[in-house]
């Protein structure tokens, strides 16, 4: 069965998240972006496990879905059936330690097969650290002790490093990272099951570390909010079960490719200072000894530098085996893009749910209708995005130190200015 899974988002449990994620709005949202399996984020806090218990029904394929499905939720004619979509019990963790010399922060996402394993495993972390603090917990251990655990509780729970490049938050990242997989979890680095890219990262960045080519890269929103559901994500074509994707995940059969944001719009790509209003290059940041040319302090590493730092491989390599991926910008930002509005406006919301209401879902829309009918249905300023989108043409602006990159897909309108930049 082809079909679309984004495997990690937060619950309303968690700090900086939206009220809204809750478990019928998630699936509500999941079903208009095109997703099939969303997880459920979290599972390690008590009140969101409670909710997971109280509003999922296991579907005897380590997959649940809602007992209740919502209706109407959107302005228009649309609803959710039971089978829509899929829940996957998931949870990020945070593991803050010192090693080497070095103080670490790792962020790791656990996919879990069972509800009997889920209260395994936290029967044993709520005695490593307070579940009850934040839907992503922080536990003083480090990332050999976490593996080990889930080994010995629940052992067909999968092990993610997430965004594995982010600076301050990673088992790469620049400020609290490790240079290797083995230097971070010794002799037991074969139980990762696969490295998260994030959102500032996408495979050919992560392709040129030959060490990484016995992993598989996934991608997934780490949404904070219902909109950002699938802004990264996976195409399966396997068995909708959690082995079935598990096993696709560790063999890379039936696994399709990644669906990636455009990586300069991530908000830790470059180099740079927010507060300075500076943003850096790897190679001109190199050239200032890392320090900012501002407030003389030092520079926020993005993650082009830190892959430059560990690369073994020239830009352009491609490891045998490895995974197709795709870049994909929302299409609430190019609607809004084309009319020169904010993506919040009335005008541009109404218009979204209009193509969502025409063709079924986002993803149909960004991914296989034709530019014709694009064109025919949703309009020529639309269409010239989505195929521009498609076909890498567009502007950049690169994030940098928690702020947003900027994309452009309209390019043919800034030619004249001197900004087209195509990403391949």
């Amino acid at each position: 069965m082809r079909f679309i899974a984004d495997l990690h988002i937060h619950s309303r449990y968690s700090r900086a998240t939206s009220k809204d994620m809750d478990l019928p709005v998630i699936a509500a949202w999941a079903k208009l972006k095109g997703i099939k399996v969303v997880g459920t984020g979290d599972f390690t806090h008590p009140d969101w496990f409670f909710r997971i218990k109280t509003l999922l029904a296991p579907r005897g394929n380590g997959l649940f879905t809602l007992k209740d499905p919502p209706r109407n939720p959107f302005p228009f004619n649309f609803s959710v059936e039971t089978e829509d979509v899929y829940f996957m019990l998931s949870s990020e963790v945070s593991l803050i330690y010192s090693k080497g010399d070095k103080v670490r922060k790792i962020h790791v996402v656990l996919l879990a097969e069972s509800l009997d394993d889920v209260e395994r495993l936290n029967s044993v972390l709520a005695a490593k650290g307070n579940l009850q603090a934040d839907g992503r917990p922080t536990f003083g251990m480090d990332m050999r002790e976490l593996i080990e655990i889930v080994l010995k509780h629940a052992p067909s729970t999968a092990i993610i490093p997430a965004h594995i490049w982010t600076p301050w938050f990673s088992l790469f990242g620049a400020n609290s990272g490790f240079d290797s997989i083995e230097e971070c979890c010794g002799d037991l680095a074969e139980h990762i099951v696969a490295l998260e890219t994030g959102l500032s990262s996408d495979p050919p960045m992560n392709w040129r570390l030959s060490e990484l080519d016995r992993y598989t890269l996934v991608s997934n929103s780490d949404a904070h909010s219902p909109a950002n559901i699938g802004r990264e994500a996976n195409l399966f074509d396997t068995e909708l079960s959690f082995q079935g994707i598990v096993n696709a995940i560790k063999t890379r059969k039936g696994f399709l490719k990644t669906v990636e944001f455009f990586p300069e719009e991530g908000k830790y790509h470059y180099d740079g200072h927010r507060n300075c209003g500076i943003r850096l290059s790897p190679k001109e940041a190199i050239k200032l000894n890392n320090i900012c040319p501002k407030c003389g302090r030092k520079l926020t590493i993005g993650v082009a530098h830190r892959v430059e730092e560990l690369a073994d491989r020239d830009e352009g390599a491609r490891p045998e085996g490895a995974i197709d991926y795709m870049h994909l910008f929302p299409l609430q930002e190019i609607i809004a893009k084309a009319e020169g509005k904010t993506k919040h406006s009335k005008l541009i919301v109404e218009k979204y749910f209009s193509a969502i209401n025409l063709f079924g879902d986002e993803f149909k829309i960004l991914m296989d209708v034709p530019v014709e009918e694009l064109k025919r249905t949703l309009g020529e300023r639309v269409s010239t995005g989505i195929d521009n989108m498609r076909r890498g043409k567009v502007r950049v602006e690169p994030g940098y130190d928690g702020v947003y990159g900027i994309i452009d897909p309209f390019v043919e309108e800034n030619k004249e200015e001197g900004t087209q930049q195509s990403l391949f």
